[in-house]
């Protein structure tokens, strides 16, 4: 056998599943509508809530901080990488923020792994959601304490773990997703911030699919709660809503202070380029300036959710502009985003490992960027689709 015939097989494996898929292609802009693999198609799969990564406004502040600073930043930002427009970019964040400071990082994955191993060590324990994203239990992995998991938004559940375990540590930190990704529904964070403060505990809520969408302006869960000060670390990307690169944790000041001598990869990767800075700072000034953008998320995403509950698809309990489309099986899951392809409407299907087997779903990702014209035409391409494949009557 040779060396590599193991993945050989293993993604024989993958084919004969149904779930073995090709990379597509986009030949232009992250926008409503793309050219994918040479087709024009109407875009269901892009976290561009906003519609900002293709915006001239963001786009000229990308090209006019290449023009002063360069392309790349040259190192790390212990050594010559933080540059003075990443200080602006990340006292505006925490203006928008209401908090303290903010720690730029180079993703959100970034920023999990990154903040959870230098935040805890050996006597402490992590206490996470089950349904967290990867780069949580990534982060989480990496870290020197205990772990333990309580039931998805169960708060009884969080509650036992904490009586049980709690007196057996110096720090716990509870932490969740703000948003849940692949559901759309939000964590209780109240309920975690209750019984944060009964267990003395540290909290942290990576609220990637919350910033830019929830709250005033697309300020997050934690503001769509009203829980400023509440929260310890809250974490969001620069990827999202926002729509360039990064990733950022919000916090007291004193936590900056040691993320800038712990935390991995800001001591180990290259610092943010200035386009990818000059554009967030343009996109985080566009926000709070007004509510435009989010309020037209709002409305592009109730109009489809309606349009699909309407024709009968199991879209979930989702709370946000995510739109799950429950169906299943694996295979047929892969069938439907295929089918759903050829009919110029792209949405991606989601299956294990990313979420559990036999709850395969499409995740559709409504945007500012949609017309209710882009909408209608995939509402009825969804129905065509779902009454061949036998989803929908």
């Amino acid at each position: 056998m040779a060396k590599l015939d193991y993945l050989a097989k293993l993604v024989e494996d993958l084919k004969k599943d149904g779930v073995y898929r090709e990379l597509p292609i986009n030949y232009g802009p992250c926008t409503n509508v793309i050219e994918l693999n040479h087709k024009l198609v109407v875009n269901l799969s892009s976290n561009n809530y906003l519609g900002l990564a293709n915006n001239d406004r963001v786009k000229n502040a990308s090209i006019e901080a290449i023009k002063k600073y360069g392309v790349g930043a040259g190192s790390v930002r212990t050594i010559v990488g933080n540059q003075d427009l990443l200080i602006e970019l990340e006292n505006l964040l925490a203006k928008f923020k209401k908090e303290e400071a903010v720690t730029c990082f180079q993703s959100g994955l970034n920023c999990n792994i990154g903040v959870i191993q230098a935040i805890t060590q050996k006597g402490d324990l992590i206490v996470s959601d089950s349904l967290n994203h990867a780069s949580i239990i990534d982060g989480t992995k990496l870290s020197k304490a205990d772990k333990a998991v309580f039931a998805h938004s169960n708060m009884e559940d969080l509650e036992k773990v904490l009586k049980e375990k709690r007196s057996l540590y110096v720090n716990v930190l509870i932490i969740t997703d703000g948003v849940f990704s692949m559901d759309g529904d939000l964590a209780n964070l109240p309920g975690i911030v209750k019984l944060a403060k009964q267990f003395d505990c540290l909290t942290y809520v990576d609220d990637a699919h919350g910033s830019g969408v929830l709250g005033e302006s697309g300020r997050g869960t934690v503001d769509h709660f009203g829980l400023h000060g509440e929260i310890d670390f809250i974490v969001g990307t620069l990827s999202k809503a926002i729509g360039v690169i990064g990733g950022y944790v919000a916090s007291k000041k004193i936590v900056k202070e040691w993320l800038l001598h712990r935390a991995r990869p800001l001591l180990f990767s290259t610092a943010l380029p200035p386009s990818a800075i000059g554009a967030t700072i343009e996109s985080v000034k566009m926000l709070m300036e007004s509510d435009e953008y989010t309020l037209r998320l709002w409305k592009n995403a109730k109009h489809f959710k309606k349009g699909l509950k309407d024709l009968g698809f199991d879209i979930g309990h989702s709370e946000t502009p995510i739109t799950p489309v429950m169906i299943g099986d694996e295979a047929k899951t892969m069938l439907f985003s295929k089918e759903l392809l050829k009919n110029g409407v792209f949405v991606s299907g989601i299956v294990f490992p990313t979420v559990p087997k036999g709850t395969g779903r499409l995740r559709a990702m409504i945007s500012a960027a949609h017309t209710i014209e882009d909408l209608d035409f995939a509402i009825n391409v969804f129905k065509k689709v779902g009454k061949e494949l036998g989803i929908i009557k």
